[in-house]
């Protein structure tokens, strides 16, 4: 150590002392000299400047040091300009610098500047080391890529949450490690608590860097509430033990076997898929043909045959007008021939569905106490069919439009984050973020393959099963009017197509997570929970669904609100929020209970009250008894949601509304399910396997989904208190997990809708209760 002692400085110009050492040194490796430098000015007006110059370059700064234009600090540590950057070999070396001290206010001003070597200035790898910064003591080191290595961590760990930066900078001169300056070159990250940074090699001319430590003055940026900094030493106040270390990254042959891995057990369910439908269908001659034709039919059944009447006539009857009746009364003719019925009758709501004597026989068949499918599939199913099949078109022209540009966003995001080097942009894990190319973080990319292969997985099981339908209906010859649920797989695909959507736009939020781009990650997840409302109450209402035009507006809305709640989620929008969930609710309830013969217009408020007066004051028993009791428990949660919101205003509102939707969907299952055991109905043998694994694969997953590595709710070095090491091969941290098995449950809850009414295939539609 080298000290130049400096008492009672006095100057009336600029007036100089001119210090210098020299120094020779043996280096076997780059070493730096560390200046530290401390000044007893009172008068706030008053500053001494110290200069310190050598042949890489020239370093001033002056006393009291001025942080954030209102701290000042007396005592300053820098360290110069390392000495012989990336020599290797043993060689002799003479260094020489100067320091230079002046004032230009008359006053005694006492001064001290001390000159050391940097102990171990070069890191070894996985070499921890603890150092103590200040904001006006900043520190760095030099570290070096071993051979053969081409990635690398580089890891800080401290016990209190004062704000620092964290930077990579390459070794060259001059180092900017102040807090003005920091941020303007290499990448760098703010830290509270724990910091990771994956470094790459090629980013390095000399394959080495340095280190740079930097506190900053307030915690402002760490936490996003100013600090108010107590009187005395600033430097006895902001100090901060920090501990750092490299180790290596993964190498290539660890991420062929960690991708490869999830490819070929996403792959297992594609063969297992296969093996079911051989093996649980049966190898007959349709090979998995549900062959379509009446239990009870005989072949020597005539049209007297009660039975035979019974389909074919009251069920499946023709339309007979009265000529003189001005009101085309209805009349239903028994005995009618299947083909010729259906050339009569069209209950099509887009051919005629303005006569009031349609809207009257709506009333007659959707107002019965007891409800049959038949009653609600009186419409043609091939027109049925194409309008489900424009949920799946639609949502594909949605995908693409919503898509594309979501694509482009987040890759633009990363673009910004690689060279401006500012690693708050995007919330990682990263103490499990592994890059590839230009990627950050490509595990958590990579995880959402499951989405995507479960989707396509979905979408050929779908159109498997459409094509075996196609032809059973085929060889039905006609008997598939008559019996099980009516088949349209035009939900199925969207649903199939929204799961694969999931798996894209989850991969492009992972990109660069952050509040910008949040709702990319849940949008399609509403949808599916939508689709699978929709697809549920399809079964046994094929007439009322509603169009799928007017569902993806209703979902946009859904979005638009998620939008508004996390970017304004003030106390006024929670409480809007209820009011509006509330009556929602409220008139959805009662548009299902009466099968959609319940209009809202102007005189809304008088029916409510005569059905009040009428239904519910002088009946001790509901028309509709299963009906109102699963809407009234829907209500009653639906209204505890809403409330709480409210009450305790949620910190996501994303998650909150996405609970909002799975609750309704498992109480709607939950309801189904129910009612066809009440029914006498029966789940299949592979429906009740796969409720069982899904039950048991969502437990599994909202386990590894609450365990909140990240948050773009709060600040990047808040976030980065939550990061946490990978879980699986090394390459997957707990959030990749739960893509996993958020996927396959997803996949499995589709199986549980596509073979829910398999039991009731060959049932008679007038013998299947509507629930």
């Amino acid at each position: 150590m080298i000290a130049f002692p400096v008492n009672g400085l006095k100057a009336l110009f600029a007036q100089y002392i001119r210090m210098g050492a020299e120094m020779t040194l043996k280096v076997i490796q780059t070493t730096a000299v560390r200046i530290l430098s401390k000044a007893a000015v009172k008068d706030t007006n008053a500053s001494v400047f110290f200069v310190v110059r050598q042949e890489q370059g020239v370093l001033s700064w002056p006393i009291p040091l001025i942080l954030d234009y209102k701290y000042a600090y007396h005592t300053v540590g820098r360290t110069l300009c390392p000495i012989n950057q990336g020599v290797e070999a043993k060689i002799d070396t003479q260094e020489k610098f100067y320091v230079e001290v002046s004032t230009l206010f008359i006053i005694n001003i006492s001064t001290m500047v001390e000159a050391t070597l940097v102990p171990n200035f070069h890191l070894k790898p996985d070499e921890k080391k603890t150092v103590l910064v200040t904001p006006s003591q900043p520190v760095y080191f030099m570290y070096t890529f071993p051979e053969g290595v081409s990635l690398l961590t580089v890891r800080a760990m401290s016990t209190d949450s004062i704000c620092m930066v964290f930077s990579i900078q390459d070794v060259k001169c001059p180092i900017f490690d102040l807090d003005i300056n920091v941020v303007y070159t290499g990448q760098y990250q703010t830290m509270s608590k724990q910091a990771a940074m994956v470094v790459r090699k090629e980013r390095f001319e000399k394959g080495s860097f340095y280190i740079v430590l930097v506190v900053r003055p307030v915690d402002e940026s760490c936490s996003t509430i100013e600090t108010i900094t107590q009187a005395g030493d600033l430097d006895l106040i902001r100090r901060k033990n920090v501990t750092f270390w490299v180790e290596n990254a993964l190498s290539s042959s660890e991420y062929y076997k960690s991708t490869l891995a999830i490819a070929f057990f996403f792959f297992a369910f594609y063969i297992a898929a296969f093996l079911i439908g051989v093996f649980y269908h049966g190898c007959k001659e349709n090979w998995g043909l549900l062959e379509m034709r009446l239990a009870e039919e005989d072949p020597e059944e005539t049209e007297e045959n009660p039975i035979v009447q019974r389909t074919h006539g009251a069920s499946y009857g023709a339309v007979e007008r009265d000529s003189d009746s001005k009101e085309g009364s209805l009349h239903i003719l028994p005995g009618e021939s299947q083909t010729k019925a259906e050339d009569s009758i069209s209950y099509e709501s887009d051919e005629y569905d303005f006569l009031p004597d349609v809207d009257s026989h709506k009333d007659v068949f959707r107002t019965k106490t007891q409800l049959y499918v038949v009653d609600l599939a009186r419409k043609s199913e091939k027109r049925q069919a194409k309008n489900y099949r424009l949920y799946s078109k639609n949502l594909l022209t949605i995908a693409i439009f919503y898509g594309l540009p979501a694509i482009q966003l987040v890759l633009t995001y990363q673009t910004v984050l690689n060279e401006t080097g500012n690693q708050d942009l995007c919330y990682y894990n990263f103490d499990c973020a592994h890059p590839l190319g230009p990627i950050s973080s490509f595990n958590n990319v990579f995880s959402n393959i499951g989405y995507l292969m479960l989707g396509i997985l979905f979408l050929l099981m779908v159109a498997r099963r459409n094509v075996l339908h196609k032809i059973a209906v085929q060889k039905s010859g006609g008997h598939d009017q008559m019996i099980g649920i009516p088949q349209h797989f035009g939900l199925f695909y969207a649903m199939g197509l929204a799961l694969c959507m999931e798996g894209i736009m989850s991969a492009s939020y992972h990109v660069c997570p952050s509040a910008s781009n949040f709702q990319f990650d849940t949008s399609f997840m509403y949808i599916m929970g939508c689709l699978c409302v929709l697809k549920i109450y399809q079964n046994r209402h094929p007439d009322i669904s509603a169009k799928a035009h007017t569902s993806y507006l209703l979902m946009a809305v859904v979005i638009f609100i998620a939008v508004i709640g996390v970017l304004y989620g003030t106390n006024v929008f929670w409480i809007l929020f209820a009011i509006v969930y509330m009556l929602a609710s409220l008139v959805l309830s009662i548009h299902l209970y009466y099968m959609g013969r319940w209009q809202l217009d102007r005189y809304v408020f008088k029916r409510l009250w005569m059905l009040f007066r009428t239904d519910i004051c002088r009946c001790t028993k509901p028309m509709y008894l299963h009906r109102i009791v699963l809407l009234l428990i829907g209500c009653f949660i639906n209204w505890s949601i809403a409330l709480y919101g409210a009450i305790t205003n949620p910190g996501n509102f994303a998650s909150y509304l996405l609970a909002i939707f799975i609750g309704n969907l498992i109480l709607y299952c939950v309801f189904y399910i129910v009612m066809k055991f009440l029914s006498k109905e029966k789940l299949g043998l592979l429906t009740a396997s796969c409720i069982v694994m899904a039950f048991v694969s969502w437990g599994f997953a909202l386990y590894f989904f609450f365990a909140h590595l990240t948050s773009w709710q709060v600040t990047a070095a808040k976030s980065r208190e939550g990061n946490k090491d990978c879980i699986l091969f090394n390459f997957y941290d707990a959030h990749d997990v739960w893509h996993f098995l958020s996927a396959i449950s997803l996949f499995l809850s589709f199986l549980v809708l596509l073979t829910l009414d398999d039991d009731i295939i060959l049932a008679r539609r007038d013998t299947i209760p509507v629930f």
